[in-house]
């Protein structure tokens, strides 16, 4: 049994500037990564993202990244047990009446009760993030905002 989820949601506006709220360290600090973002996601980088929900900070090893389509990376699993990396890949497609669709898909946990709980959490946590880039790229609002402390 392979453990991996994809979650999806279309955001009203253009692909270019979705994208840009994803790599760029400043913009995805305001609305996701409630500790601060370290570093822009470019092909071949580790950058570092906080959290004030999982304190510490967290190293994202960026393996690919195709402006507008598609950011491949590695990052710490959330289970307690021996460490190992999942794969994160987020794909960004234009629709045709100019919104942006955003998938996000998460796989390589151990199938093992901890690896199954530590999937479900990230699961939440992505589909959360998609709101949190929903809001702040349409709206200008910070859904994390005082969440987390």
């Amino acid at each position: 049994m392979e453990l991996k989820f994809k979650v999806a949601g279309r955001i009203s506006k253009p692909v270019a500037e979705v994208f840009e709220a994803v790599v760029n360290p400043q913009t995805l600090s305001r609305y996701f990564t409630t500790g601060g973002a370290k570093g822009r996601m470019e092909t071949g980088v580790t950058v570092y993202w906080s959290f004030h929900d999982f304190p510490g900070r967290f190293p994202v090893d960026v393996v690919e990244v195709v402006e507008n389509e598609r950011i491949v990376f590695d990052w710490d699993s959330d289970d307690p047990g021996t460490p190992y990396k999942t794969r994160v890949t987020m794909s960004f497609e234009t629709l045709e009446d100019g919104r942006t669709l955003v998938s996000v898909q998460e796989q390589g946990w151990r199938p093992e009760p901890d690896g199954l709980n530590a999937s479900y959490c990230n699961c939440s946590g992505w589909m959360q993030m998609l709101c949190a880039l929903k809001a702040w790229t349409e709206h200008g609002i910070n859904l994390r905002e005082g969440m987390f402390q």
